[in-house]
Formats: structure tokens, sequence, C-alpha cells
């Protein structure tokens, strides 16, 4: 199991640390009830103004043999290696927890975390590393046909 402290280098522990912190302050700020949107927001103004570099609803292509087979919209994507799906429900479902590692499969991006602003304020970490997406060690790498990328539109 991969912990923070384990975390693929590229993210460093300190930025995981503004991200919680800010979580917990925002949920606590707000409580519990409101739209994902609101939280959405929050977050961004809360990060933003913590130094970090956060974009609102990152695009995400996903490719299938060089064509566009779909398009998603991440909720925030801090510091260009960490996306942060946010949701207001009762528990973390396991729909959910796909969500993210599909959107960790169809970017570079390898780190994520599921924020819940439910009744009771939760979070789980995603990791979903660049060399198991890319490789496949059962197949030759002349076999490899899916292909997925991160578009920055």
């Amino acid at each position: 199991m991969v912990t923070q402290e384990n975390a693929p280098a590229s993210v460093p522990k300190e930025l995981v640390d503004i991200i919680i912190t800010q979580f917990y302050r925002v949920y606590n700020d707000l409580g519990y009830g409101f739209l994902e949107k609101v939280y959405k927001n929050a977050m961004y103004f809360a990060l933003t103004d913590s130094g970090l570099k956060c974009e609102v609803e990152k695009n995400i292509t996903v490719y299938h043999d060089g064509r566009v087979v779909g398009d998603y919209f991440a909720d925030l994507l801090v510091e260009g290696c960490i996306i942060l799906e946010l949701k207001t429900c009762e528990n973390i479902d396991p729909a959910h927890e796909a969500q993210l590692i599909n959107y960790l499969k169809a970017t570079e991006i390898e780190v994520g975390y599921l924020l819940n602003f439910g009744r009771k304020s939760t979070f789980k970490k995603k990791v979903y590393s660049n060399q198991r997406k890319f490789y496949n060690t059962k197949k030759d790498l002349r076999e490899f046909v899916f292909f997925v990328q991160f578009a920055f539109k």
C-alpha cells in the first residue's frame, strides 16, 4: 500500500500536508450540506491563498488507438501533480474511487485524492503509477495499443 511517506517523489509531503490542512479548514468553516461546487470554489481559493497553483475543472481527454474516445473534467489539479476529486455524499463509494483511478489512468499524474465533504469529512488517496499505465509486462511493447494522453486545453 502506498502511503504519504512513500508516495512518488514528484509529490512533496509538504504539498499533501497543505491540501489536507485546507480540506479540513474548508470543511470546518463551511460545514456539511452545500453543493459540491461551493466546496470546489472554497478549496480553489484556500489552495491558491496558500500559494499553490490550482486549476479548476481540468480537462482530461481519453484516447484509444490514437483517437479521442471521451472527455472528463477533474475537479481540481494542484501544482500539476495531484488530482482532487470532491464529493458531498454520506460515504466514499467504490464508484467514486474508480472515477479517480480512471482520471489517473488517463493522465501522466500518479496521485489523486477523493475529498468528501459529507456529514463526516473523509478523504482517500489513490495512486496509479505511470509504469503501470504504459507498460504491460505480459505483452511485447509492440503490441501495446492503448494510448492515453492528458490534454492541456
